[in-house]
């Protein structure tokens, strides 16, 4: 019981923003396009893609569990992509929510007349809107010894909450080189993106705390085995003030001739923190994966190296009946 009140109380800080924390992540960061590069608004080979993921962390621990949703819509119209992606996290007792509205545009310009080598550059603005329920939470001198001990909200907290709630700009920025060739026994990509560009101010209480910039590296590249099999080794780093996170992992998937389907999986680490699994298929115009997290970190002794379980889903309105599939830097 001891190190369950530890962990709770270390993640209560921890999303308050008392520790200046990182922003939440996705353990299948690629399936989401807009989620990790602005630079890849409109980058699919179809009319248009809808996308859909959904995050449930530390049910094994948490009285409240963390979930984070996600949808995005985007699409091509000649060298430019155009889109649109609305995110939402809820965590804690205290009903920490963020809710965040994003619009994208990018522009992608062939390094070659055959179009095998690629640049795109892309810029996302919108809002971000975060709130609590003050009322909710207990602080250590609301604790009382009678009864046996516990936690009385009748109690002065003696906290000074000048707000529940605040709107904050976003604004996010990227470049991704990707090769496209089909029968190139190799695709390699590269990205980089920058996310909290205006460093805007977030506090509920009288203070100049600012949300620090972070910035994602990934890169990767798909080896195409056979004409049905490939693999994808890659691998993301991600930078926020003095918050680090490497993630590798290595995909595959396998192509039924008969079914004409795809078989997906993968295996993802994140250093010091998750093991994680996924698997998937790619049938005509949908991707549909499942994933979940190991926790490997100094709290798995208190979750049983239980972490998180992810799914995802994506529709992409083909352009054609071509059976092709563009080696983007996701599948």
């Amino acid at each position: 019981m001891k190190k369950q009140l530890v962990l709770f109380y270390s993640v209560l800080l921890l999303i308050t923003g008392a520790l200046k924390a990182q922003d939440f992540h996705l353990s299948m960061y690629d399936a989401a396009p807009m989620f990790l590069n602005p630079a890849l608004t409109g980058v699919v080979d179809a009319n248009f893609r809808v996308h859909a993921q959904y995050r449930n962390q530390w049910r094994s621990v948490a009285f409240k569990p963390y979930n984070t949703a996600l949808i995005s819509l985007d699409a091509p119209v000649g060298k430019w992509g155009f889109g649109g992606q609305i995110m939402n996290m809820r965590a804690g007792v205290g009903n920490y929510n963020v809710l965040q509205g994003l619009a994208s545009v990018s522009y992608a310009v062939p390094l070659d007349k055959k179009k095998f080598n690629n640049i795109s550059f892309g810029l996302q603005a919108g809002i971000t809107q975060k709130r609590v329920e003050a009322a909710l939470y207990t602080f250590d001198n609301q604790y009382t010894n009678q009864n046996g001990g516990s936690f009385d909200n009748s109690i002065a907290s003696g906290e000074s909450f000048n707000r529940q709630s605040f709107v904050t700009p976003q604004i996010n920025a990227g470049f991704m080189y990707f090769n496209a060739r089909q029968q190139a026994r190799l695709n390699p990509f590269l990205g980089y993106s920058v996310f909290n560009l205006s460093n805007p101010k977030e506090t509920y209480y009288n203070t100049n705390n600012k949300l620090p910039v972070r910035h994602y590296v990934n890169a990767g590249v798909r080896i195409n085995i056979t004409e049905l099999f490939y693999v994808l080794p890659k691998v993301l780093i991600m930078l926020q003030k003095n918050a680090t996170e490497q993630l590798y992992a290595v995909d595959a998937g396998y192509f039924f001739k008969d079914q004409e389907f795809y078989l997906l999986a993968g295996l993802n680490y994140r250093v010091k923190d998750a093991g994680v699994v996924y698997i998937g298929a790619r049938k005509n115009n949908y991707i549909a994966k499942i994933g979940y997290d190991a926790n490997v970190s100094g709290l798995k002794d208190v979750s049983k190296y239980r972490g998180a379980f992810e799914l995802s889903f994506t529709y992409m309105a083909k352009k054609s009946k071509s059976k092709d599939v563009r080696h983007c830097p996701r599948l």
